[in-house]
């Protein structure tokens, strides 16, 4: 296992989490791309199957974790998606 790996997902890891928070707090997705959502879980995917195929060791738990937390950062992308499109069709017809 490396321990550089490992550093490098936690790391990315962290940042996960105030984003996900962002997201549900704040109902927008201001600041936030899909398309780089997509090429981020893309690179984890990557990951997991690097992990699988050449070179199994327990940092393929991390790469699950920060591909979960990426994952969900995406559907809730698109449930505020979704709201900002009712709440424009609401102003809309008034």
């Amino acid at each position: 296992m490396s321990i550089f790996e490992a550093l490098m997902l936690i790391c990315f890891g962290a940042a996960w989490p105030p984003s996900i928070y962002k997201s549900l707090t704040s109902k927008s997705t201001s600041g936030k791309s899909l398309t780089f959502l997509i090429i981020v879980m893309l690179g984890y995917i990557c990951g997991i199957l690097n992990k699988i195929f050449y070179h199994f060791d327990y940092v393929i738990f991390l790469y699950i974790l920060n591909l979960i937390m990426v994952f969900a950062d995406s559907c809730i992308y698109l449930r505020n998606k979704k709201l900002e499109k009712a709440t424009s069709s609401k102003t809309e017809s008034i």
